[in-house]
C-alpha cells in the first residue's frame, strides 16, 4: 500500500490516475484523466468538500470534468454532485439503476439525522447540502470514452449496497472498488455491513472484482489507501466467513437475535449486526430451521 496522506490533495498513483484523501471519514475522491477531459469517481460528502475537491482539480491543471461516478448512492459519495454540475456544466452523473430512487429515499432522512448533531461542523454541512441525484443509470456496464483511454463502469452485484459500482482503468491497471472494498483504519478494515448490505452475496461480487485484477493491480477503496489484489483476495475470505456462519445459523435454527452470541467472527461482533439480521432476511425459506428450543 502506498502511504497518501490526508488533506494532501491528489496525487497520482498511476498513469493520469489520481487519488485524494479526506480526513473527514476517511473518504476517497478518484480522478481519471483522458484526452475529452477528467472522470470523477465519488463527489465528497457535502458541497463544502466537493468545493475542495475543485480547488484541487484546478491545481492540477489537466483539464475540467466531463463526467462524474457515484459508486453507491451514500451521501459521502454523492453529497458534492450539485456543486460539480454547477462548476462543469452539468456532465454526465454516472451511477447503477437503483441509486438515484434510493439516494431519493435515504438522503433527506441522512439530513434531517444530521441537523440534529449540530456540534460536529461537518454534520451541518451534510444538512445545508443542495441534493443532486445522478443523471446516467446502467444495469450491468457503462464504457466511458475519454478519448485516448476507455474507462469501464462496472456493476458486478450486490454487497456493500445493491447498487455498487466499480470503476476500471483497463492501460493503467486501476480499479476504484466503492464501498465494496474496505481499507480504512478509523474502521478498523472492517466492511461496512451497513443496513442496506447484502452479505449473502457480496462474497460473489467480489470473486468478479477480483477475476479482473492482476498481481500488479491497484484498488482504491471508497475508504482508505489503495491496496493489492491479495488485500481484496483476503478480504473476500473474511466476507465469505460472515456469509456461511449466518447460512449456518439458520440452517440450524439458531435464532437471529443470538447469532451474534453462537459464533466466533472475523470482525467484531458489534459490527456484523446489519449483516446478520440482513442476512437471515435473504436466505431461502429452506435454508433456515426453526429455532432451536
Amino acid at each position: 500500500m502506498r502511504d497518501i496522506p490526508h488533506e494532501a490533495g491528489f496525487v497520482e498513483i498511476a498513469d493520469r490516475c489520481w487519488l485524494a484523501r479526506s480526513t473527514f471519514l476517511d473518504v476517497n475522491v478518484g480522478l481519471v484523466a483522458g484526452e475529452r477531459g477528467l472522470l470523477l469517481v465519488d463527489s465528497s460528502p457535502s458541497e463544502v468538500a466537493a468545493r475542495r475537491v475543485v480547488e484541487e482539480v484546478r491545481r492540477l491543471g489537466v483539464a475540467g470534468v466531463a463526467g462524474v461516478v457515484n459508486t453507491h448512492h451514500h451521501f459521502d459519495h454523492t453529497f458534492g454532485n450539485i456543486v460539480l454540475a454547477e462548476e462543469y456544466d452539468a456532465p454526465p452523473f454516472y451511477a447503477h439503476d437503483t441509486v438515484p430512487d434510493r439516494f431519493a429515499d435515504a438522503s433527506p432522512l441522512l439530513q434531517e439525522e444530521a441537523a440534529r448533531e449540530p456540534s460536529v461542523p461537518e454534520h451541518a454541512e451534510i444538512a445545508a447540502t443542495r441534493l443532486l441525484a445522478p443523471t446516467h443509470t446502467f444495469s450491468s456496464a457503462k464504457v466511458v470514452d475519454l478519448g485516448d483511454r476507455v474507462v469501464e463502469l462496472i456493476h458486478p452485484g450486490r454487497g456493500h449496497t445493491a447498487g455498487d459500482v466499480i470503476v476500471r482503468v483497463g492501460d493503467a491497471d486501476v480499479v476504484f472498488a466503492g464501498d465494496l472494498v474496505e481499507e480504512s483504519a478509523a474502521r478498523s478494515g472492517v466492511p461496512g455491513f451497513g443496513g442496506d448490505c447484502y452479505p449473502m452475496q457480496w462474497p460473489a461480487t467480489l470473486d468478479l472484482v477480483i477475476s479482473m485484477l492482476n498481481d500488479d493491480s491497484v484498488v482504491v477503496p471508497g475508504h482508505g489507501l489503495p491496496v493489492d489484489r491479495d488485500f481484496v483476495s483476503e478480504q473476500r475470505s473474511a466476507i465469505g466467513v460472515v456469509a456461511e456462519t449466518i447460512r449456518d445459523l439458520a440452517g440450524r435454527g439458531v435464532p437471529v437475535a443470538e447469532a451474534l452470541a453462537a459464533a466466533e467472527w472475523p470482525y467484531p461482533a458489534e459490527e456484523l449486526r446489519d449483516a446478520v439480521r440482513r442476512g437471515y432476511a435473504h436466505l431461502p425459506r429452506q435454508a433456515r430451521s426453526l429455532p432451536l428450543v
